[in-house]
Formats: C-alpha cells, sequence, structure tokens
C-alpha cells in the first residue's frame, strides 16, 4: 500500500483514538478491531523495526492521550498543582505508557525481518500479550488500563474469560484483529483465516451460557450507599460531623439489609479519632440488626505511625483487611527520593500507607467469607482468585472522586467487571460518587446508582461456590504458551540465520 510515512503516522495517530471508543464510556467494542487492524497494517508496511515502532507509538499516544485525560483531572482539581503542572504530567505519563505499543512493534517487525516477514501476523499476538503482561502486572507496580479484552466483555469474547482471563482472551482478540490483516493483505489461507474467526466467535458465544460455578445458598440483600462527598470537600475538618451523620442516616434506613456496604475512606479521619464516639454504637446497632456492616477507613498504628487503607467489618464481627496492591503515586512513592524530590518541587502532596500483606484472612458478612478490594486493587486477577474458592461472592470499595466527571469512573467499573466474570461471582461494588453497582457472575452489570447522586442501591446477590478454569490455574497456561511460542521462534532464527551462513559460503 504506496502511503506516505507521514500518512501511516497520521493513521496510527487516528486508530489508537478509535481503540479509546471501544472502552467505557463508549462501549462500541467492534472499534478494537477496526483500530488494531489499521495498526498491524501500518506495521506491515513499515520499512524498518524503528519506523514500525514509531508508528506504534503514535498510536499510543492517541490512545492514553485521550483516554486517560481524568490524569489532569486529578492532578489539576484534585492534586493542587498548576495547570501547566498538570498538563504537563498528564502528557508524560501518556509518553510514558505509549512506549508499550512501541516496543510491541519493534519487537514483532524485528522478530518477522530475522524470520520471515509473512509470519508478522502470527507473531502479533504473542509479543502483544506478553508487552501487556509486563505492563499490566510487573511495571510501577501494573497499569493495565486499556488491555484489550476490557473492550469485549458485551460480545462474544467474553465467554472465553472464566477461561483464560484477561491475557488469554486478550491473545484471542489479537489474533482475530492479525488474521483479519492478513485476510487484507493477501488471499492465501482465506478460508483458513476465515474458519479461525468464525469458530472463535462461535464458541465465544456458545461459552458465554455456560455455568462455571454454582449456588451454595439464599440470596443475600445487600445495601451499597453512594455517600457522593466532592474530593475537595471530603478531608475538610469542618465537613467531619456532616459526613458521618449523612453516612449514619442512610444506614439507619437500610437495617432491613443482611449487609451495608460503605465506599473506600467513607470516613475521613483515622480510626482512632472516631471509633469509641461513632463507630462501636454503630456497631452495636448493626447487631442488634443482625446486619453486616462494611466501612472503609484509614488506620495508623500508633507504634509505627504507619498508616493503612482498610475495610472493617462491623456488626457480627470485627475484622480488618488492609490493602496490599496500592496506587502508585497516589498511596506510596516508588522510585525513591526522586519521585519525592520532584512531587515536593512542584507542591503536590499524596498519601503515604504501606501495604498490609499477602494471606490476610477473609472478612465475612451475610454469612459468607467475601473478597475484598480496595480502588485500585480489582484491576489484578491475582488479587482476587487468590481468595478462590473460599469467597462467596466479591466486595469492591472505592473513591473515584479523585477523577471527577471523566472517563475513568466508568472505565474503573469495566475493569471491575471482569474480576467477576472470571471468578464467577457476584460483586458489589460501593463508590464514593459512583459508579456503584451491582454485578451478576457472568459480568453483567444488574444494577447501578447514578454519578455525582446521593443514593443508596439494594438488591439480592447469590453466593457461588466452586471455580471457574481460569480461578483455578490463573494465568499459567498462557505464560507457558508465550513461552513456548518464543522458543519457537529462537529455533526459527537459529536454523535460518545457518541456512543464510551456509548460502553465502
Amino acid at each position: 500500500m504506496t502511503l506516505s510515512n507521514g500518512i501511516w503516522a497520521l493513521i496510527s495517530f487516528l486508530a489508537g483514538l478509535l481503540l479509546t471508543l471501544a472502552f467505557a464510556p463508549f462501549d462500541y467494542a467492534y472499534l478494537a478491531i477496526i483500530s488494531l487492524v489499521t495498526l498491524f497494517l501500518s506495521w506491515y508496511y513499515a520499512n524498518s523495526p524503528k519506523q514500525a515502532a514509531f508508528r506504534a507509538y503514535l498510536y499510543g499516544l492517541g490512545l492514553f492521550g485521550f483516554g486517560v485525560t481524568w490524569v489532569f483531572v486529578s492532578i489539576y482539581f484534585y492534586g493542587g498543582a498548576s495547570f501547566f503542572v498538570s498538563i504537563l504530567l498528564a502528557l508524560l505519563f501518556a509518553a510514558f505508557w505509549a512506549l508499550f505499543p512501541a516496543l510491541t512493534a519493534y519487537l514483532v517487525v524485528k522478530l518477522a525481518f530475522l524470520t520471515d516477514k509473512r509470519l508478522l501476523f502470527w507473531i502479533i499476538p504473542f509479543v502483544w500479550i506478553a508487552i501487556e503482561y509486563l505492563r499490566g502486572f510487573w511495571l510501577l507496580n501494573g497499569f493495565p488500563w486499556f488491555q484489550i479484552a476490557y473492550s469485549q466483555l458485551d460480545t462474544a469474547y467474553a465467554g472465553f474469560v472464566p477461561l483464560f482471563g484477561v491475557y488469554g482472551t486478550g491473545f484471542l482478540i489479537i489474533l482475530t484483529a492479525s488474521l483479519f490483516s492478513h485476510i487484507l493483505i493477501t488471499k492465501q489461507r482465506l478460508i483458513l483465516n476465515c474458519v479461525v474467526i468464525s469458530s472463535l466467535l462461535i464458541t465465544g458465544y456458545a461459552l458465554k451460557y455456560v455455568q462455571w460455578t454454582t449456588v451454595i445458598g439464599e440470596p443475600i440483600k445487600i445495601t451499597l450507599v453512594q455517600g457522593n462527598i466532592s474530593q475537595d470537600q471530603k478531608w475538610l475538618p469542618k465537613n467531619l460531623i456532616k459526613t458521618l451523620l449523612s453516612y449514619q442516616q442512610m444506614t439507619h434506613n437500610h437495617w432491613d439489609s443482611d449487609v451495608i456496604i460503605w465506599p473506600e475512606t467513607a470516613i475521613p479521619a483515622y480510626l482512632h479519632q472516631v471509633d469509641e464516639l461513632f463507630l462501636k454504637p454503630l456497631s452495636l446497632e448493626a447487631k442488634a440488626n443482625k446486619t453486616d456492616l462494611i466501612v472503609s477507613i484509614a488506620v495508623r498504628d500508633q507504634k509505627s505511625q504507619q498508616s493503612y487503607n482498610t475495610v472493617l467489618t462491623l456488626g457480627n464481627e470485627r475484622k480488618f483487611y488492609k490493602k496490599n496492591h496500592l496506587l502508585p503515586f497516589g498511596e506510596y512513592l516508588p522510585l525513591q527520593p526522586l519521585s519525592g524530590w520532584v512531587l515536593d518541587l512542584i507542591g503536590i502532596r499524596l498519601g503515604s500507607f504501606v501495604p498490609g500483606g499477602d494471606n490476610q484472612p477473609l472478612l465475612n458478612a451475610g454469612g459468607y467469607p467475601f473478597a475484598t478490594s480496595i480502588c485500585y486493587e480489582d484491576a489484578f486477577a491475582s488479587e482476587v482468585i487468590d481468595t478462590l474458592p473460599e469467597a462467596a461472592y466479591l466486595v469492591n470499595v472505592t473513591n473515584d472522586a479523585w477523577f471527577g466527571n471523566s472517563f475513568e469512573p466508568h472505565q474503573h467499573l469495566q475493569i471491575a467487571r471482569m474480576r467477576a466474570l472470571e471468578t464467577g461471582r457476584y460483586l458489589a461494588r460501593a463508590t464514593n460518587t459512583g459508579v456503584s453497582a451491582f454485578v451478576d457472575a457472568h459480568g453483567r452489570v444488574i444494577k447501578q446508582a447514578p454519578l455525582f447522586k446521593t443514593n443508596t442501591l439494594t438488591e439480592n446477590i447469590i453466593p457461588m461456590g466452586g471455580l471457574t478454569p481460569y480461578s483455578r490455574l490463573g494465568d499459567t497456561i498462557i505464560l507457558l504458551f508465550l513461552t513456548l511460542i518464543f522458543i519457537g521462534l529462537l529455533v526459527i532464527y537459529y536454523y535460518k540465520s545457518r541456512k543464510n551462513k551456509f548460502t553465502k559460503s
């Protein structure tokens, strides 16, 4: 396809913008395939790995530059930075994560040039998912936003999620886009490619109707409390009493529920400041009404002076869960002392928490143990499947007020839905300003509250037992698969190098 490098660069950037529309709140899932096919064609027609990487970098700038504009909202409106600094940091954020599509393109085209360019569309799915895993799980505690599988929660590919999780399902989506790209490039294997794509879609749709987990008890009546406290008002001392009374009143109206859940740090104070006068009397009232109350509050150890972001159960049982997977640059500062020095220089003050540790005992409410995640933790499947099969349902508490009326609350709910689908468990998700929601064991939203409304949401959820295939094996299969393919590519490269050397001699 005779297009100039400049035209391909522009097309790549626009394709990145297009991919954003496949995710929440837009949810045009089919655009993901169109966007990816466009990107892969730009790699095929690249003259070098560097040229492909440049096009992919622009693609990443379009994706992250538009898709995570909520970073600016958080830094400028709630982080205390100036407008210029906020813009700069948001651009740097997008520019950094755009490096990962660029790295993917470079490796794909390099491997294709070293082996056989006709293998390019078969190499793409393996390298793409390997880089997604690096970005989403390892680097800087992981940033799994815009992993491709999240865009397909309402399509046929959702059927594969309980089997293969985010990365395995993502592999199949990238494979589909690669096969479409191959069809556009050459007429070879046209029937085979069409058969593979059709088989994936038919199988995925059929799998959506499989019930991987089983009902283990009567429905639990749960109420979510969405306090709707603006982030710029939340921690002002003058608003503490008003906030506590508001949550107390909304809770009193639902003592007929089995479980009542408050959002992340619903109580804008440390535990020791409100325990005797507020929480202990509230706990006694909850117990008298045979209701389990789940609240979230910061806890400071008076001896070590370390702080924890926690969930606390009151009523029939008083137990803590301490957040373990912390948000970098939000709850702790990586790359110290450099990051602390830079943030001090530009006048941004962030929280400082320590992780609660692995293997914490599960909390109980409504007669069943549940898997707890606080805010960002619901973006990591391993944090949830480690609690199975004991956990009968999932509870997520979060505070997306940091991001205002942006894409983030919708994207975050989309990510949370994936955890329900992977595990075959119902999810109760309480947020400060939205989106509070109930999600069924198939990842479908069954009820949600409107954004920025003081609201309570009540629904019966069903306790589930058993394990989905993914909950049993995690990412082991896809990682083993990627490793074997990588070894295979090395073998192909080795023998091709020997053949070329022999031919020249």
